[in-house]
């Protein structure tokens, strides 16, 4: 299944601008995923339209022991990261890239557009008060980034068939598990539209500049 999941990555990459198109018109992220070309009528004629893959829905615990939903996130772009708060190696460097992703659209006014979405992928350990001191730790803003919590399958399901990234429990991985450092970019349809190494600064800063630009599109 980890390996489907990454060969979906790589072979059902859908480009939104290419080759002359894209040096005159402004880049759009593309979608991720699979997706399907259907036929629609419209006025009495036939068109080709394309379905693009949706994260699917989904119901988790946050922080603050209130329920969160695909319904909150709807409507609205946002990242997506998985972690865990005993994590000895990735985990802080993830969450710090995340904060200052939240400082930024604090800065630029734009908190509250773009939401926030962190998965524990040990829900054992990851009880509410624990999330809540790892959120104040970071300064999350709620209702803007929540830290979630659930039944063990339903997160590593939402990991795996959701996102389509990777999400499980390892004796061999550092801290008993082993998760993607990757982000997910989603947009307000929830709609996969980029991943980015959440290790890395520069991916990052490339991520924001991509969640500018969709939220770009959705007001043009």
């Amino acid at each position: 299944m980890r390996n489907n999941c990454l060969f979906i990555l790589i072979a059902l990459l859908i480009v939104a601008c290419t080759g002359e198109e894209e040096s005159q018109t402004e880049f759009v992220p593309p979608f991720y995923g699979p997706h399907q070309v259907v036929e629609v009528e419209e006025n009495g004629a036939i068109r080709l339209d394309t379905t693009y893959y949706t994260v699917p829905k989904f119901s988790f615990t946050n922080h603050k022991g209130q329920e969160v939903s695909h319904q909150d996130y709807l409507g609205h772009v946002y990242v997506a990261d998985f972690f865990f708060s005993n994590c000895p190696s990735i985990c802080p460097i993830l969450s710090s890239q995340l904060a200052r992703v939240q400082d930024k659209l604090i800065q630029d006014s734009l908190l509250g557009n773009v939401l926030l979405l962190s998965h524990t992928v040990d829900p054992r350990r990851d009880t509410v008060e624990a999330l809540d001191a790892y959120a104040e730790q970071l300064g999350a803003q709620l209702p803007y980034w929540n830290f979630v919590t659930g039944d063990p399958g339903d997160l590593y399901y939402q990991a795996e068939q959701g996102y389509l990234v990777t999400a499980f429990e390892s004796d061999t991985a550092a801290g008993g598990f082993f998760h993607t450092d990757q982000f997910a970019l989603i947009d307000e349809h929830m709609r996969i539209r980029g991943y980015y190494d959440g290790t890395s600064t520069s991916e990052v800063d490339s991520m924001y500049t991509d969640i500018l630009r969709l939220l770009k599109a959705n007001h043009d």
